[in-house]
């Protein structure tokens, strides 16, 4: 060995093997890795409503998640956040079904923030078809099916059923005419955060029975549960799936008060909710809530 390097301790020199130089950065990857592992589950989930079934989902590994953006022509949606601009970065949208008033203004959001719009197969075959967005922006999967956008250790959506319809009303560019096309199947969706946590936005639904399987098989933590009734299920209606069937930790009311017939309140849900309405949170739209 030469002179030069005799005074360099052993621990030191051992560093200029290559070896020793992949180990040390294998475990300084390891480090970072748990820091970040540890930081996401320190995180919280962030649920901003923005009236009808609009909601903002930031996860604890801060992907921003749109569901069912309609916003610039919702009476409920606040001024704030009638420019598509507002909502700021934006990861994915989800769209539960083809009504308007939860597809309006998904597309343009796509296109504006060039996030994917994953919507019910059927809905996204005919918004492409139709040339509302590109293949690329209008990804398809069905009910069972579970996707994980952001990778394997990411959020994960799987769409599960829901009770309702969903026709897509097209304004035929050539002819200025509305058309009615095929929307698929309506869905609701699970979405299981980084750290685990589980939100179930049901979208448009009426009760049914199967509630009872999602709850004991995917175990939500809270759901986005529609009350307003006469589209969707009422506040009588929403506490019987809560309190019997899917029984999460927590419930926001979502889909009431934007026209004369969503006629259910909060208070009526807090009411059937019985002994479990401390379940209930009760949001305005632009209000949020962290889990």
């Amino acid at each position: 060995m030469s002179d030069k390097l005799s005074f360099i301790p052993a621990a030191l020199r051992a560093l200029s093997c290559p070896w020793a130089l992949r180990a040390l950065w294998y475990l300084s990857f390891i480090g970072i890795l748990s820091s970040a592992q540890a930081q996401v589950q320190a995180s919280k989930t962030e649920i901003l409503w923005l009236g009808q079934a609009a909601t903002k989902i930031t996860s604890p590994g801060g992907k921003v998640i749109v569901l069912d953006p309609w916003l610039t022509s919702n009476p409920k949606t606040p001024a704030a956040f009638k420019n598509l601009e507002a909502l700021g970065k934006v990861d994915l949208i989800l769209v539960t079904h083809g009504h308007f008033d939860h597809f309006a203004d998904a597309p343009a959001l796509a296109k504006l923030t060039n996030a994917p719009m994953w919507g019910p197969a059927g809905l996204n075959q005919s918004v492409v078809t139709l040339g509302v967005l590109p293949p690329e922006l209008a990804p398809r999967f069905g009910k069972g099916g579970t996707i994980a956008p952001f990778g394997p250790a990411g959020v994960k959506i799987t769409a599960v059923h829901a009770e309702h319809s969903s026709e897509l009303v097209w304004k035929n560019p050539a002819t200025s005419k509305d058309e009615t096309h095929v929307g698929g199947e309506p869905v609701g969706f699970i979405i299981e955060m980084e750290n685990g946590f589980k939100v179930y936005h049901m979208g448009d639904t009426a009760l049914f029975g199967d509630m009872k399987m999602i709850g004991d098989y995917y175990k939500p933590d809270l759901v986005l549960i529609p009350i307003g009734g006469h589209f969707v299920m009422n506040p009588s209606d929403a506490a019987f799936a809560v309190r019997e069937l899917i029984k999460p930790k927590y419930a926001i009311p979502i889909h009431y008060g934007t026209t004369p017939q969503l006629a259910g309140t909060t208070a009526q849900f807090q009411q059937a909710l019985g002994a479990v309405s401390n379940k209930m949170i009760a949001l305005e739209p632009g209000q949020k809530a962290d889990f």
